[in-house]
């Protein structure tokens, strides 16, 4: 019999979402709705299991927590790509590394969330309206004929695009390798990246995390923004400088910010970001919904029941 971990299931949904039972004969799965930060933690928790389910990169495994879990032998998280693991030193340690699909359209619509709360300033009509009974207290920004900058128009970023056309928006977007012929399929316009933040009221962010994107925008590309744009991230923290983001909403040098995702996770009680009244903050919710939860959670089963014949399915190689 194999012990399983699932961990941090937040929500405690897991043991709805998928038939963990059909398993039940070879597997013994445990759930964890907790979060641990600290590798010693992890490593006692996890010391007695054979297989580890994550939650995206909710809890890294990096080499040095790796090396501290020696009865470990297969590792699932959801989605293909996962940064918070050590491939490499996984394999060196002879722990198969699983993924899953993972669903698109859910990031997109969070972002559009984000995007409207901040334009119309949703949250802060909706806390006045219960806690003080004030009614219409600010002017909303409407979004016809302003301009959308997206910054990544791949998977994610194409849908937010095309939202933003049936808004209609003048919409523009950047990144490394992006053609105007690209641009022109979606029907958006190829800018550089100076003139996107430079132009953009609305500018969000659709790129994945790597040491080549990490700080793709920097103090000098805020700097540039409106004093009246919004800067939106349902990517990955670190592909802001954080620092730099946190002085230009405390200085009111940008209208706002509206961010799922940040440098720390989950984002620490004391951090800046939480007394910003210019931003709209959710708890890195672009990929929580049931849906997406269904397919990952029976992908993982599924890639359990291949493991155990000695086949591995949807493996991570570094």
């Amino acid at each position: 019999m194999y012990r399983a971990a699932i961990l941090d299931d937040y929500q405690s949904a897991a043991p709805g979402l998928a038939d963990w039972d059909q398993l039940k004969d070879q597997i013994e799965f445990v759930f964890f709705s907790d979060h641990l930060d600290n590798e010693s933690d992890i490593a006692a928790r996890l010391k007695d299991f054979d297989i580890v389910l994550m939650n995206r990169e909710r809890t890294p495994f990096l080499k040095s927590q790796l090396d501290q879990l020696p009865n470990l032998k297969l590792l699932l998280t959801s989605g293909m790509r996962n940064f918070s693991i050590d491939v490499a030193a996984a394999a060196a340690n002879e722990v198969a590394v699983c993924g899953t699909e993972m669903l698109g359209y859910p990031t997109p619509e969070l972002a559009w969330g984000l995007i409207i709360s901040l334009a119309r300033q949703i949250p802060l009509e909706d806390r006045l309206l219960r806690e003080g009974g004030y009614w219409q207290t600010t002017v909303g920004m409407g979004l016809r004929e302003r301009t959308l900058g997206v910054v990544g128009l791949g998977r994610l970023g194409t849908p937010v695009a095309k939202i933003g056309l049936a808004f209609e928006m003048n919409v523009v977007a950047w990144s490394p390798n992006l053609t105007a012929e690209s641009a022109a399929e979606v029907g958006v316009k190829c800018v550089s990246k100076d003139d996107l933040f430079a132009e953009a009221d609305f500018i969000t962010l659709h790129m994945p995390l790597s040491d080549r994107s990490r700080g793709i925008v920097g103090a000098s590309d805020i700097q540039r923004m409106k004093p009246t744009a919004f800067l939106i991230n349902t990517s990955r923290g670190p592909l802001i400088d954080e620092a730099a983001l946190v002085t230009a909403l405390k200085t009111k040098a940008i209208g706002g910010a509206g961010l799922d995702v940040f440098d720390i996770e989950p984002l620490p009680l004391d951090h800046a970001f939480r007394r910003l009244a210019n931003t709209v903050l959710t708890p890195h919710l672009g990929y929580v919904v049931e849906d997406n939860y269904r397919v990952a959670f029976a992908q993982m089963i599924e890639n359990i029941e291949a493991w155990i014949k000695g086949s591995p399915t949807r493996v991570m190689t570094p």
